[in-house]
């Protein structure tokens, strides 16, 4: 017996029953579980995802021409009302002044029967109901010597 257990014994060969189709060689590389109690991978729905990703960014890009479309307005606006107040301040200073106007004052502008401009002291309601001049606007001098229109006549607004 003593030479029975000096031999090293033989590798058994083993069949597994299992069809080797069914068995993975990898099985740490599968995309799902390969044991009973594996955790649950769901493949992911790559159409889902990028339809989600696509409109969270139509969304945010939207947003923010949005906002770039109202700036651009708001500029728009302030170009315009610029534009206004350089038209009226070169009437006005084309106009005949008796006056030398004064910073944050408030002026009238008058428009003469006879053609031309007058920038006056004197309102509308001072001239009473038979002015000698037309009623155009009550304007005030800025600091830039630009003038900003505070009331226009009711025939030109």
């Amino acid at each position: 017996m003593a030479e029975k257990e000096k031999r090293t014994p033989e590798k058994e060969l083993i069949i597994n029953p299992i069809d080797g189709d069914k068995i993975a060689e990898n099985p740490h590389l599968l995309p799902y579980a390969h044991e009973r109690g594996g955790a649950t991978i769901k493949p992911m729905d790559a159409g889902k995802v990028k339809g989600l990703a696509m409109t969270a960014m139509y969304e945010q890009t939207d947003m923010q021409l949005d906002q770039i479309k109202a700036q651009i307005e708001l500029l728009a606006k302030q170009a315009n009302a610029i534009q206004q107040r350089m038209s009226i301040s070169e009437r006005i200073y084309q106009a005949q002044m008796g006056i030398d106007p004064i910073i944050s004052r408030t002026y009238y502008l008058y428009e003469k029967k006879s053609g031309g401009n007058v920038l006056s002291m004197v309102s509308p309601q001072e001239w009473g109901p038979n002015g000698p001049y037309t009623y155009i606007a009550t304007v005030k001098l800025l600091g830039d010597h630009t003038w900003d229109v505070l009331k226009k006549a009711d025939a030109q607004e």
